[in-house]
């Protein structure tokens, strides 16, 4: 299983971005998808969440600007990001609850794509 995150990038503040999580390899479905971030010189934090049926959670640092889905294929993540700030820079990556058969659900984690918001 690999997670392929995508869509990063260099932005001026109040811009938008959409990142995208892909994930493939022998895999039944994706339970939930969740992002998180890393700025520099800090620790990866949470920062959104969808639940296989569709609930969503945010950390009060991008509630109201970011929004995380799932795609029609179902083994897609996004996350769509408004009004981007300069403390957004960070690298930004994605984890997925995956089923395989016959197997419990694993975690998954991406690679991380870079964000950087310039003022």
């Amino acid at each position: 299983v690999q997670l392929q995150a995508s869509g990063g990038g260099l932005v001026q503040a109040g811009e938008s971005l959409r990142l995208s999580c892909a994930a493939s390899g022998s895999i039944l479905h994706v339970n939930g998808w969740a992002w998180y971030r890393q700025g520099p010189g800090q620790q990866r934090l949470w920062i959104a969440s969808i639940t296989s049926g569709g609930a969503t959670n945010y950390a009060d640092s991008v509630e109201g600007r970011f929004t995380i889905s799932r795609g029609n294929a179902k083994n897609t993540g996004y996350l769509q990001m408004n009004d981007l700030k300069p403390d957004d820079t960070a690298v930004y990556y994605c984890k997925a609850m995956v089923v395989r058969l016959g197997r419990p659900a694993v975690y998954y984690w991406g690679q991380g794509t870079l964000v950087t918001v310039s003022s």
